[in-house]
């Protein structure tokens, strides 16, 4: 029946061979587990179906794998229905689970000294990027805030500045005094040589227009290949290795998610699962009995 149903999708679904092919190894799968229980597939109930699911997933398929899987286990028996070898099916409602998001990439504050220390800052271009890369970092800004900041924006005597996020949202960040003082010379000595006509947007690019979230992101991936990090590299690298280092360092998780503008805590909190990632490599690195 397997092998049947297999031929449909081939001929009268037209799925595409790679597709096909997977579908081939998860019933085979199937198969095996029914064996193994000494039952045919067309024999097997619920309860197994879901006990065959959490064997797949404790040989290491990922959720997104177990997914599919559940997809191809659904579609074979719906099609035994609809040949009539079944009167309903045990897998209608059978979901896949739940998949646990990706842990966010940042990076350590080795790499961020690094990164930060590429622009020469002997130019006006340099010295605008190392300004732009002090900000993203010392903030945690989404790239659409940092290149829309304006002027008024910034209050560098009171060490913070406004920004506009998601939802037209108004929120108030604080700025280190070293990322102040790198904005304060690049508004000195940098801007005025970049802007060639009137321009509320505060960073701006060779041609003195507003620099664009493409163009800031192009010039953040080629400072991180110079400096050798990883080519995940990104401006929101730079904005979880913010939240990151200041959750390593007794942070409040309220006072992050206030400063990165996300509305529910429970965005934020993804970073407390880096930490606990971290502790249980530290954990199986170093203790004698893992």
């Amino acid at each position: 029946m397997i092998e049947t149903y297999l031929d449909h999708l081939r001929v009268e679904r037209r799925l595409a061979e790679h597709t096909l092919e997977s579908y081939a190894r998860d019933l085979s799968a199937l198969r095996a587990f029914g064996a193994g229980a000494g039952r045919r597939v067309e024999a097997l109930d619920r309860r197994s179906l879901e006990e065959f699911v959490r064997q797949q997933l404790r040989r290491g398929l990922s959720p997104r794998s177990v997914a599919r899987l559940i997809a191809a286990v659904r579609g074979f028996y719906r099609f035994l229905v609809l040949d009539q070898r079944l009167q309903s099916s045990p897998a209608d409602d059978l979901r896949p689970p739940r998949a646990w998001p990706a842990l966010p990439k940042f990076l350590s504050i080795e790499d961020v000294d690094v990164l930060i220390a590429q622009p020469d800052v002997t130019t006006p271009k340099g010295l605008r990027d190392r300004a732009m890369i002090e900000l993203l970092y010392a903030t945690g800004m989404r790239v659409s805030e940092l290149v829309n900041v304006r002027g008024a924006d910034l209050h560098l005597a009171e060490q913070y500045l406004t920004c506009i996020g998601k939802g037209n949202k108004e929120r108030l960040i604080p700025i280190g005094e070293q990322a102040a003082d790198w904005i304060a010379r690049y508004r000195r000595e940098a801007r005025p040589k970049l802007v060639r006509r009137a321009c509320d947007a505060f960073f701006v690019n060779t041609r003195g227009r507003p620099m664009s979230r493409v163009g800031f992101w192009k010039l953040l991936k080629q400072y991180g290949r110079k400096a050798n990090l990883p080519r995940t590299l990104s401006p929101h690298v730079v904005r979880h290795s913010f939240a990151t280092h200041l959750l390593e360092r007794g942070a409040d998780l309220r006072a992050i998610q206030l400063m990165l503008g996300h509305a529910d805590l429970s965005t934020t909190q993804i970073y407390t699962h880096v930490l606990e990632a971290r502790l249980r490599t530290v954990y199986d690195r170093f203790h004698p009995r893992p």
